[in-house]
């Protein structure tokens, strides 16, 4: 009896279990998947993810609320909840207040400038 007449008188489970074997023993090792922002503070999470883009930190967040930056980064930019939240609330700590226009600046000077008391001295 030849050697491959032997290989086919094996039941198709045994013949199965020999290519799967085959194949497991090529593939290899298996690869972990690994947090690259695991670990990194939030100046360093926008320094590696958002600096290219945006420069300024205090106005990226523009007045949104905490958790919908969450929500934003969490789908878009970062690896994971845990750096998304991290990166909101820094953001959120750093946002810069609205900009006030000129006019309210000027008016605001104004009022914080009194004119002199008026003294009494008698005539």
């Amino acid at each position: 009896m030849k050697p491959s007449s032997k290989l086919l008188a094996w039941p198709a489970l045994g013949r199965g279990l020999l290519v799967l074997g085959a194949l497991t023993s090529w593939s290899g090792p298996a690869a972990f998947a690994q947090n690259i922002d695991e670990g990194k503070s939030a100046q360093q999470l926008f320094a590696n993810s958002c600096a290219t883009c945006h420069s300024n930190p205090r106005v990226l967040a523009k007045g949104r609320f905490r958790p919908t930056l969450f929500a934003f980064l969490h789908d878009h930019y970062t690896t994971g909840a845990g750096e998304a939240w991290t990166l909101a609330s820094y953001l959120a700590s750093v946002d810069a207040p609205p900009a006030r226009s000129r006019s309210a600046k000027q008016a605001k000077q104004k009022a914080g400038k009194r004119p002199p008391a008026p003294s009494a001295q008698p005539n």
